[in-house]
């Protein structure tokens, strides 16, 4: 599914969409230049899940866990992941394969590491339609881009 956004508000919205019917156990992994809203959308993902208070990237920590929501929300940002294996002393399996949500920051890096039910997200800026314009792409499949 292709959807577009026109300001961080609108991106804001289609996460909080896309929480709302995430059901337990799903993962989702976002593939995303810098800046394009991958921590906006999360944002919206967990308002949708109905989780309190402020979600904000989990740069330096990998891992941010919020217990408020109807599903627990396993949030990561594994831009700084050099190697899949590091994600073993974070206890990764301990969320991916539990009744939360996973939502997954630079989700290449670990790509070996996603089981084939993960749900792709890919976002991507056009200049020409406008600063704010996001085109994001909802997929079941690993495009591998």
């Amino acid at each position: 599914m292709v959807y577009e956004t026109y300001s961080e508000n609108e991106t804001l919205q289609l996460g909080q969409k896309l929480g709302e019917s995430a059901k337990s156990g799903s993962i989702y992994a976002l593939d995303a230049d810098l800046g394009c809203g991958k921590t906006v959308l999360a944002r919206g993902f967990a308002k949708g899940l109905g989780v309190e208070g402020m979600v904000n990237s989990p740069t330096f920590t990998i891992l941010k866990s919020y217990n408020s929501g109807r599903l627990p929300f396993h949030h990561f940002d594994v831009y700084r992941i050099l190697d899949p294996a590091e994600m073993d002393e974070i206890g990764y399996e301990d969320c991916f394969f539990s009744d939360g949500v996973s939502f997954i920051e630079w989700a290449g890096q670990i790509r070996e590491l996603l089981p084939e039910t993960t749900v792709w997200i890919k976002i991507e800026k056009d200049p020409q339609k406008g600063f704010d314009y996001r085109r994001i792409t909802v997929d079941h499949e690993d495009t591998g881009n």
